[in-house]
């Protein structure tokens, strides 16, 4: 009989989900997003902010935006914790990242809602 002690936060099933799942987010989005974009014709600045003023097209805007950024964590967050070493650099730069994610999102929600 073999005794595997496991240690470790346990990411493992829920963040490879939780990655696949906005990753499936972003592509429907890019996918609605094209559709519509085709459907509303031809763009000028006028055109263009009406398209983006459209409700529903802010809403999944804000969903993709959301999903990117979670998706960009898990993806830094793994890639941090495999290739940095010591603990207070990759404590840092999970900072950093963090900080930085969650001020790209504020700017995207601040830019969409701004319309």
């Amino acid at each position: 009989m073999v005794n595997r002690i496991v240690v470790g936060a346990h990411y493992g099933l829920k963040d490879w989900l939780a990655q696949r799942v906005s990753a499936i987010v972003m592509a429907i989005y890019m996918v609605l997003f094209g559709v519509a974009a085709l459907m509303h014709g031809p763009f000028d600045y006028v055109g263009w902010r009406a398209f983006i003023a459209l409700g529903w097209l802010r809403f999944a805007s804000f969903l993709f935006v959301v999903a990117l950024g979670y998706h960009a964590w898990i993806g830094m967050r793994d890639i941090l914790m495999d290739y940095v070493k010591p603990t207070g650099a990759r404590l840092a730069l999970h900072a950093l990242v963090a900080v930085l994610l969650v001020g790209y999102v504020g700017w995207a929600v601040q830019v969409l809602w701004r319309l």
